[in-house]
């Protein structure tokens, strides 16, 4: 890498720039949605499950954005193809989160009386969140040239989604 550690802090605005900003916004956001309707599901009734690894999950995904600003060329040419399916896990993302709606958190908050969310892809895949942000974990390294972040963050992701699946899967299956 010709670039120094953090050039894209110092370097005019590219393309890869606002591919980064774009994800820190939309996460924030997320966040922000999340934690209202964590706040609301807690208040009708429902129960935190799984509470003990959530923060491992912040710490990986804040380090992942943050290990990729830090070694990112500004410069790297993105190709259109995997520009392409950034973009088709960000139409996933929009469809999976408005079709669980009220009931979408970071956290895994369940009550027996609680529906089960059985439209848009939910129809299709048990947990197309969790599709969206290993595929994006992936993609997102791959398409600014730095691959062995892809790898490393993917496999840790995935030793955490194992985990959390597992818990998640056995509270869906106390609901209808």
């Amino acid at each position: 890498m010709k670039d120094p550690l953090g050039a894209i802090f110092t370097a005019s605005p590219t393309l890869v720039t606002w591919v980064l900003v774009y994800i820190v916004v939309q996460r924030l956001g997320e966040l922000v949605h999340a934690n209202r309707n964590t706040r609301r599901l807690l208040g009708e009734g429902g129960q935190e499950h799984g509470a003990d690894h959530y923060q491992y999950f912040i710490f990986l995904h804040s380090a992942w954005i943050a290990v990729i600003a830090l070694l990112v060329d500004p410069q790297h040419e993105i190709s259109p193809a995997m520009l392409a399916l950034f973009v088709g896990t960000q139409i996933l993302r929009i469809w999976t989160l408005a079709s669980i709606g009220r009931w979408w958190t970071t956290r895994i908050i369940s009550a027996p009386h609680f529906d089960r969310v059985k439209r848009g892809p939910y129809k299709y895949i048990s947990h197309p969140n969790y599709l969206v942000v290993v595929l994006e974990i992936a993609i997102v390294p791959l398409m600014l040239g730095l691959p062995w972040v892809a790898l490393v963050f993917s496999v840790l992701n995935a030793i955490l989604l194992r985990h959390r699946i597992r818990i998640e899967n056995a509270v869906l299956g106390e609901r209808g």
